[in-house]
């Protein structure tokens, strides 16, 4: 019987592997490929919405005009210039730029603010496409379906190997994190040629790996590099330079752009970092300018705010909570399609006046698949014509442990009227000339920069607070 299912699994694979090979367009060869040309494109197509609901597009018809001119240049001399590729600005601080498959790319405002000329730009644009035109996404989809029907295929097949199933998914997922690594090597490879043929600089895309690991080393998140599913940025920085060395030395293209100052005008009164108007905290408050209300953070608890909800998790990890605004206009039909959607069991539920709010106010457990039990504490309060929603959520056993501190953060929501609050403006990117010769922080002194931002400010210059600037020369500062 054993020998029969494995020939039969061979056999499938086999055929499944016949079957799903398709031609890389960037290297020729042929890829094991489970996801059809179509398919990535309805991939794309299906999730930009949400990426853009999630985020927000960021509202700078200069900068988007100029990333989507780019953008469509490099495509064009791409691998797959046949694909109608979008490329987007998200209003989001992080410092990220990625890609769907079937070629649409984003760029954060907060990779922008990091930036220091075009050159470096390109190389990420052309690093971006590079992840389409090699199609990563399906590529690692493909190893990724394997990879789980291997190790279910050894379960099946051998009783000593479930032995070492942790052992072995611990592999697997140690491999694929190597195969996104060695993806991410490639479409270096890509953004130094695609950024080349549109006359680009390809060096200033691996200063710009610089800047990242200074980054990561300032957040104090660095992982080895077999842990980390893209490869060092000081490791990309180097290889990066000798692939820019090789790719000049074969195509013979003189006097390839930088375009440092043209590209600093242009991200003059750049939003940066947090949008207070979309919301934000202090002293434990989360006060939202622009829908006028504010609310308790709990202590110690992580708070990450997106467009379309906050989420907040405790510091042990055993709870969280959310809150977002309702499509729904009525509490008691919202309440019901939880109930249904979730298999919610009501087990406690009041009308709730929460600071002049009409509010409705329920606990309810959802029986998950292992027999455990998720408790979940919502309150749906009527501010204005909206329906805002709190969600509280823990394990049964530990829910009594937040049980308090969910009301009490719930019951905290209120109309925000301090106009100190409300005005509360967002930082821009100023672009300043250089008074005179000297060092960076002389410049960022004379400039008015306070010394406490000294390190962050040499941080989005891309220098050192030591390095040498010229009069006349141009920089980034911060204003309010």
């Amino acid at each position: 019987m054993k020998n029969w299912l494995f020939k039969s699994l061979y056999l499938l694979a086999l055929v499944a592997f016949i079957s799903t090979c398709s031609r890389n367009p960037v290297t020729g060869k042929k890829n094991l490929s489970f996801m059809s040309e179509e398919k990535e494109i309805a991939i794309g197509k299906q999730n930009d919405p949400s990426i853009v609901a999630s985020f927000g597009l960021y509202k700078n018809p200069k900068i988007q005009g100029f990333i989507n001119t780019k953008g469509q240049q490099m495509a064009r001399i791409s691998h797959r210039p046949h694909l109608a590729y979008e490329f987007k600005v998200l209003d989001s601080p992080v410092v990220n730029a990625f890609a769907l498959p079937g070629g649409y790319v984003y760029f954060t405002r907060g990779i922008l603010a990091h930036f220091n000329n075009e050159a470096e730009f390109a190389g990420v644009l052309g690093h971006e496409i590079g992840h389409v035109t090699a199609r990563h996404g399906a590529r690692q989809a493909a190893k990724q379906t394997l990879a789980q029907v291997g190790l279910i295929a050894g379960l099946v097949l051998s009783p000593k190997f479930a032995q070492f199933a942790n052992e072995a998914s611990q592999g697997v997922q140690l491999l694929l994190l190597k195969n996104s690594r060695d993806h991410e090597s490639e479409s270096d490879e890509l953004g130094v040629e695609y950024s080349t043929k549109i006359g680009y600089d390809a060096h200033y895309m691996a200063d710009f790996f610089q800047t990242l690991s200074r980054m990561q080393e300032k957040s104090g998140q660095v992982l080895p590099e077999f842990l980390s599913t893209h490869p060092d940025p000081g490791n990309r920085n180097i290889r990066v330079h000798k692939l820019a060395d090789e790719e000049q030395a074969k195509t013979n293209r003189p006097n390839l752009k930088v375009n440092r100052e043209s590209y600093l005008r242009m991200i003059d009164g750049l939003t940066y970092g947090e949008d207070p108007q979309q919301g934000y905290v202090e002293n434990s408050v989360f006060y939202h300018p622009a829908l006028k209300f504010k609310y308790k953070v709990p202590n110690n608890w992580r708070l990450v705010n997106s467009p379309q909800q906050v989420q907040m998790v405790s510091q042990d990890q055993k709870a969280f909570s959310i809150f977002t605004l309702s499509q729904g206009t009525n509490m008691n039909t919202i309440k019901q399609e939880m109930v249904t959607n979730y298999k919610l069991n009501i087990i406690q539920e009041k009308q709730e006046n929460v600071n002049g709010n009409n509010a409705l106010a329920f606990i309810g457990d959802i029986a998950n698949q292992d027999g455990t039990k998720t408790r979940l504490m919502t309150y749906l309060i009527k501010y204005g014509s909206n329906i805002y929603v709190f969600h509280g959520i823990a394990a049964s056993t530990d829910f009594s442990r937040y049980s308090s501190l969910f009301q009490n953060t719930f019951e905290s929501f209120s109309k925000l009227t301090d106009q100190s609050k409300i005005n509360r403006k967002a930082e821009k990117i100023k672009i300043v000339s250089v008074k005179s010769n000297g060092t960076l922080k002389k410049a960022l002194t004379d400039a008015g920069m306070t010394s406490a931002r000294f390190n962050e400010l040499a941080l989005i210059n891309g220098m050192l607070l030591t390095d040498q600037v010229k009069a006349g020369s141009l920089i980034k500062t911060v204003v309010r």
